[in-house]
């Protein structure tokens, strides 16, 4: 057995397709974690994925998270201890509204596949 353990990076490992910065967490062949920061008054862009889905869970900051499938489409506020789920297909956006950046963790199952896995999309904002 092969146990995997990783410690969050004090520096972005990458940029997200949605603009977000990314600290890569733990991953398996089933899932990756990873950790999401979003500044103060910014806003991402608006995307879909492919083939995954995601679960996310905020940590820190406030805002709002719009999501879209089907004729189906909401906005939620997003603040510590808000916990969500993207299915594959469905459109997303989310801002930060508050002066403190808003950081979430998620997990992409299956594991993020590389960077054409998102496609960009229209969004509210």
């Amino acid at each position: 057995m092969n146990f995997v353990t990783r410690r969050i990076a004090d520096r972005p490992d990458a940029i997200a397709p949605d603009g977000s910065e990314v600290r890569l967490l733990v991953a398996t062949e089933e899932a990756s974690m990873a950790h999401f920061r979003l500044a103060p008054g910014a806003v991402s862009k608006a995307i879909v994925h492919r083939s995954v889905a995601e679960v996310w869970f905020v940590l820190a900051g406030h805002g709002r998270m719009w999501r879209k499938s089907g004729g189906s489409a909401e906005i939620v506020d997003l603040e510590p201890g808000v916990s969500l789920a993207i299915p594959v297909g469905t459109h997303f956006q989310f801002r930060c509204d508050g002066d403190v950046a808003l950081e979430a963790v998620a997990v992409t199952m299956p594991p993020w596949p590389g960077a054409d896995e998102a496609r960009e999309a229209e969004g509210p904002w």
